[in-house]
C-alpha cells in the first residue's frame, strides 16, 4: 500500500483548517503560514484527488459534495492524530515544545504578556505562542491549547476554570474633575462630557451598568467621544476628555499613578468572569497543567487591580 506523503498530509491539514473557518486567509493565520501557501495545498490535494474540493466565490469558500465528504473523514485523521500527540505530550510529564494561548486584546496586552517571562523562566524548555486577539477562535478546529475570555462556555467539550471578576467601573481624571466637578449619583453622568467605546464586533457602544440596591441597570450616556479600543479610551480619559468606563485592570495603573479617579465605587458592578478554557483532550497535558497554575498565580482573590482601582 503507498504511504501517504508529508505534502499530501499538509495539503489535508489545511484543506480541513480552511473549510472550518470559511476562508484560506483565516486557515493561515491558525497554521502561521501564509493564506497563498493554504491555497497551493489545496489545489496540490484537489490535483491528486481529480475532485473540486470547493466552489470558491470572491468572498467565502463553499465545500463541494466531494469536498464535505473528504472534510468529515479528514476531522476524524486529525482529531485521531491530535489524541496521539496528546498521549505523548502527557507520557512526557515535563513542560516542553510549544504552548498556543488565545487571548483578547486587553487582557493580553495589561495582565498575560507582562508576566510571560516568568512563566518561562519557570518553564524554559516550553515556547508561547501568544494570539492577541478579540475574535473567538475555535479551540478544537484550530489546536488552541488555552484560551483566557471574559466569559463563560456552554461547549461542553473545553473545561472552564473562572479566574477573576471582571469589574468595570467610571474614572475621570482629576484636572477633569477639577473643572467639572465630581458626579455624586448615576443621574450625574449626563451633564458630563463621556468618553464610549464602540465594539468591533457587533458596532454598538457599550452601555454601562450600575448596581442600584439588589438590581443592575444599564445606561447608555451621550458621549462626545467614541472610540473602538479600551485602551485608548482610557489614554483620553487621562488627557481630561470626561468620565468614561473602563476595567479596573486597565484602569489600575493610572490610579496608582493619579492620573484617574474611581467613581460611584458603590455602584460598580462584576461584568461576567475572567475565564481559562481548554479542551477534555488536553485535560492531562503538562503544559497546560503548568499554564492553568501559573494563571491561578496571576489571578489571585482578591485580584490588586481591584483594591488599586477603589474596590474595597
Amino acid at each position: 500500500m503507498e504511504q501517504i506523503g508529508i505534502d499530501r498530509l499538509t495539503g489535508i491539514i489545511a484543506f480541513a483548517r480552511a473549510a472550518s473557518l470559511g476562508s484560506y486567509s483565516a486557515a493561515a493565520r491558525s497554521l502561521s503560514i501564509s493564506p497563498s501557501a493554504v491555497s497551493k495545498s489545496v489545489q496540490r490535494l484537489e490535483e491528486r484527488l481529480g475532485v473540486r474540493l470547493f466552489a470558491r466565490t470572491t468572498r467565502s469558500l463553499t465545500l463541494t459534495p466531494e469536498g464535505r465528504d473528504l472534510h468529515d473523514r479528514a476531522l476524524k485523521l486529525l482529531h485521531d492524530a491530535e489524541e496521539l500527540e496528546q498521549v505523548a505530550v502527557a507520557a512526557r510529564g515535563e513542560p516542553s515544545g510549544i504552548l498556543k494561548v488565545t487571548v483578547s486584546v486587553p487582557i493580553g496586552v495589561h495582565l498575560i504578556a507582562p508576566n510571560l517571562a516568568r512563566f518561562r523562566e519557570s518553564y524554559p524548555r516550553l515556547a508561547v505562542d501568544l494570539r492577541v486577539s478579540d475574535g473567538f477562535a475555535d479551540l478544537i478546529q484550530e489546536g488552541i491549547d488555552v484560551a483566557i475570555r471574559v466569559t463563560g462556555t456552554e461547549d461542553s467539550r473545553l473545561i472552564a476554570r473562572k479566574l477573576a471578576p471582571n469589574r468595570v467601573g467610571v474614572f475621570a481624571s482629576p484636572g477633569y474633575l477639577e473643572k467639572r466637578g465630581r458626579p455624586e449619583r448615576i443621574e450625574d453622568i449626563e451633564g458630563h462630557e463621556c468618553v464610549n467605546v464602540r465594539l468591533q464586533s457587533s458596532g454598538q457602544l457599550i452601555r454601562w451598568p450600575f448596581r442600584v440596591g439588589k438590581r443592575v441597570v444599564e445606561i447608555l450616556p451621550t458621549a462626545g467621544l467614541v472610540l473602538e479600543n479600551t485602551d485608548a479610551a482610557a489614554a483620553a480619559l487621562v488627557g481630561g476628555a470626561g468620565i468614561g468606563l473602563s476595567p479596573t485592570y486597565i484602569a489600575a495603573p493610572f490610579v496608582a499613578r493619579g492620573e484617574l479617579v474611581p467613581l460611584l465605587v458603590d455602584h460598580w458592578v462584576e461584568r461576567n468572569h475572567i475565564t481559562a478554557l481548554w479542551s477534555e483532550s488536553r485535560k492531562g497535558n503538562p503544559n497546560v497543567r503548568a499554564f492553568v497554575a501559573f494563571l491561578r498565580e496571576l489571578f489571585p482573590d482578591p485580584a490588586p487591580w481591584d483594591a488599586i482601582a477603589g474596590v474595597t
